[in-house]
């Protein structure tokens, strides 16, 4: 079957196979290319036209940013693929994965999209941005070769090391006997990073010889692992750092402090985050400097190997007695981070974000004040190791009712009229006031109406 679709001057073959959808693209005006659908910059800032927009994820992030997208002036429909029962609230869940690039971007020439948001890291270095790019269709979210900062581990560091900028000194390797004479040669204990993706469990901070063994060899049977980084400890006060980037314009977001360990005090396992705070205690010339002397060259130097970064460039840093330094870079907006974020914005989100898809983005878009934000996690039962599902979550129709309380959806299915655990992390519960002790507060009282069995959260968030 063959159907055409004629969209903003460009007609779409689409060639229907039943083992699998292919898609053709073909453009048939007189120039011979395509015409950029979001390139209209003068009609939207005068309110002349509304936008569709695709936002591709399930998790709390991809919620946070419906929620956000979902306020500008710009929005006609917000298309969110797969999404979640949080983001049916807000916008139209389509049931296509993340990594179907084939279908999705059928749905967004189908839907006439004029702009695609990206927000997990896998799609991302799997190249669905390349994609889209591809078919014209400006999309706000790294290249692969450009997310290579966030899935490869030695690429990271070698980025650094080439724009020059004050990191852990690390090791590389690729075979377990070579990683374990290293370890114990050195006598000391190493952070043991996975060089791929490992959905925010590739880390392991080692207190010992024998644990950076134990690390190594356990990381090396991962997919993620088949190449790791032995990567010197740093101590100080972790902060991330986020930042909207074109390619060559950054534009700061508040900077957030995450909590990455299972427990209270900061022990058990690492975790993808059981929660945030926003903004940090940052003071003004430290945020510079992160900004201009870690962040900017990184730009720089990927701009300058021809693979300009476009998306949000996320800095995990360390405060050291000797300054900042850069624990790793991510190539998407953080979770749980982006919970705690977003609400300190003033301003057009999707204003700023296609503007950093069209590379032309303005450091005046977003602003933030005097407000914060605190973010408690819910976490399911033996998460992070084999989380459960279908326990049956309560008390959500209360907690959402809440003032200065945002319920965003990570890890929750809709089953039978009830809402059920379906993901390691499950809810996000966001508290908002003037100051963090009163979001915090907020955020605390909204989690006691909360439960499902085998509930896990900290009870220390902001607090250390």
């Amino acid at each position: 079957m063959l159907r055409i679709i004629a969209s903003r001057g460009a007609t779409y073959a689409l060639c229907y196979n039943a083992a699998r959808l292919q898609l053709a693209v073909q453009h048939v005006s007189t120039q011979g290319k395509f015409i950029r659908f979001g390139a209209l910059a003068e009609r939207q800032n005068s309110g002349a036209i509304s936008m569709n927009v695709l936002l591709v994820g399930s998790g709390g992030r991809e919620h946070a940013l419906a929620w956000k997208l979902a306020q500008s002036p710009l929005l006609h429909k917000l298309l969110i693929a797969p999404g979640n029962p949080g983001t049916a609230q807000i916008g139209q869940n389509v049931p296509v994965s993340a990594d179907a690039a084939d279908l999705l971007i059928h749905v967004a020439s189908q839907e006439h999209v004029e702009l695609v948001v990206i927000g997990p890291e896998a799609p991302l270095a799997a190249g669905l941005a390349d994609r889209f790019a591809a078919v014209g269709i400006p999309v706000f979210g790294p290249s692969a070769a450009a997310a290579r900062i966030e899935s490869s581990k030695i690429f990271a560091k070698q980025i650094m090391d080439q724009a020059g900028i004050p990191c852990a000194m690390a090791h590389s390797f690729g075979e377990v006997t070579a990683a374990v004479r290293f370890a114990r040669a050195s006598g000391q204990p190493w952070v043991v990073k996975a060089d791929g993706l490992a959905a925010g469990k590739g880390v392991v901070v080692a207190n010992s010889v024998e644990e950076t063994i134990a690390a190594i060899e356990k990381l090396m049977a991962t997919s993620a692992g088949r190449q790791i980084v032995l990567e010197q400890r740093l101590t100080g006060e972790e902060v991330s750092v986020l930042a909207l980037c074109d390619g060559e314009t950054l534009l700061p977001l508040p900077p957030a402090r995450d909590h990455k360990r299972l427990l209270d005090g900061d022990a058990g396992p690492n975790t993808g985050g059981m929660g945030a705070y926003a903004p940090s205690d940052l003071d003004n010339e430290t945020f510079g400097m992160i900004v201009d002397d870690l962040m900017r060259p990184v730009v720089r130097t990927l701009a300058a190997a021809g693979t300009p970064f476009r998306g949000a460039l996320y800095a995990g840093v360390m405060l050291t007695e000797q300054g900042p330094y850069i624990l790793e870079f991510n190539a998407r907006f953080g979770d749980p981070e982006t919970q705690v974020i977003l609400p300190l914005l003033d301003g057009d989100l999707l204003a700023a974000l296609l503007a950093c898809a069209e590379g032309r983005l303005n450091p005046d878009l977003l602003a933030w004040g005097d407000r914060a934000a605190a973010c408690v996690v819910l976490a399911a039962a033996n998460y992070p190791e084999a989380p459960r599902r279908g326990d049956v979550i309560s008390g959500l129709e209360t907690a959402v009712e809440f003032e200065n309380v945002l319920v965003f959806h990570a890890g929750t299915d809709w089953i039978d009229g009830a809402a059920v655990t379906a993901g390691g992390r499950v809810l996000c519960v966001t508290g908002l006031g003037p100051n963090r002790k009163t979001a915090l507060a907020r955020a605390y009282e909204a989690v006691e109406l909360l439960s499902f069995e085998g509930m896990q959260y900290r009870h220390d968030i902001g607090q250390l």
